[in-house]
């Protein structure tokens, strides 16, 4: 008598990931997202193009039109008299020469000593690294109005008062470009190339010149937008060391724009505009450079 032995039923494959995806995204296409995610990115969109939408509404009408209520949700006539104004009142030809000098210098230094200092953080051996970052990250937490009093009488007894040099110096270095480049480079630098770079004779120097730089370009660009804009907004500080004889940034020009018994709320709204539009102007020319490297920095993490 012969018996037949059936061979066991193979388990079904598990679905892989890559399998469960859309045909598009298996093929190396894009997702597109569905109608409530485009709903929500258009929401937050125009959440976050309102205060600017509202200044150019609130430059364009007058003060009196501005005190009523229900305020002005749309355009008046006066945008273009309230600019001419308040560039001459404020000054801004000359506010936005300095705070480009100021806010260039700053994002250009910090830039180049944050990328010297990330990479020795985050390639380099030497005693006390830890320490030493947990310092830098420490700094951080310190509210910068606690050094306001000691560096103002230090800028004083140099005779730098109402001087760009007593904005620029100040803004030289910064905790948070170093810790930002040491981790970029941390991930973007493979070991392996700074070994290779030695072993053909490479120096220190020439290892920063011809392998960091290029390897941190991406997040060098985005370290000098993010410096940038935080210099050109900077207030207080300016504010305190540049009001005595003029030779002000745009923040401080615009600020003397809300000065007197009554300030005109349209021209300083109008002031605002014409601070805020060059910003606009740089992110326009560079903002695809800047968001690629901040894409080409989270693949690489």
């Amino acid at each position: 008598m012969t018996t037949t032995v059936t061979p066991p039923e193979t388990p079904p494959a598990k679905e892989s990931k890559r399998s469960r995806l859309p045909k598009s995204a298996r093929a190396g296409g894009t997702l597109h997202g569905g109608p409530i995610a485009y709903a929500i990115l258009i929401v937050f969109t125009l959440v976050s193009l309102f205060p600017l939408v509202w200044t150019a509404i609130a430059a364009s009408r007058d003060n009196q039109r501005l005190a009523q209520t229900p305020p002005p949700f749309w355009f008046g006539s006066n945008l273009f008299k309230n600019l001419e104004i308040a560039w001459k009142d404020a000054n801004l030809g000359e506010a936005f020469l300095n705070t480009t000098i100021v806010a260039g210098i700053s994002a250009a230094t910090i830039v180049v000593l944050s990328t010297i200092a990330g990479f020795a953080f985050a390639k380099l051996r030497f005693k006390g690294r830890n320490a030493l970052m947990l310092i830098v990250i420490g700094t951080m937490m310190v509210p910068p109005q606690l050094s306001i009093i000691p560096l103002y009488m230090m800028v004083a007894k140099l005779d730098w008062t109402d001087q760009l040099q007593a904005v620029i110096f100040p803004s030289l270095v910064s905790a948070f470009g170093v810790f930002f480049m040491r981790q970029y480079l941390l991930q973007a630098l493979p070991d392996e190339v700074i070994e290779a770079a030695r072993v053909d004779g490479a120096s220190s120097w020439r290892v920063v010149w011809h392998v960091v730089f290029p390897a941190a370009r991406p997040a060098m660009a985005v370290l000098g937008m993010l410096m940038f804009v935080q210099t050109w907004n900077d207030f207080l500080w300016p504010f305190l060391v540049l009001t005595q004889n003029g030779n002000p940034t745009v923040q401080v020009a615009v600020a003397a724009l809300g000065r007197g018994y009554t300030p005109d709320q349209s021209l300083i709204m109008a002031g605002a505009l014409l601070g805020t539009l060059p910003l606009l102007l740089v992110f326009a020319i560079f903002g695809k450079q800047i968001v690629g490297g901040i894409m080409q920095g989270a693949v690489k993490g």
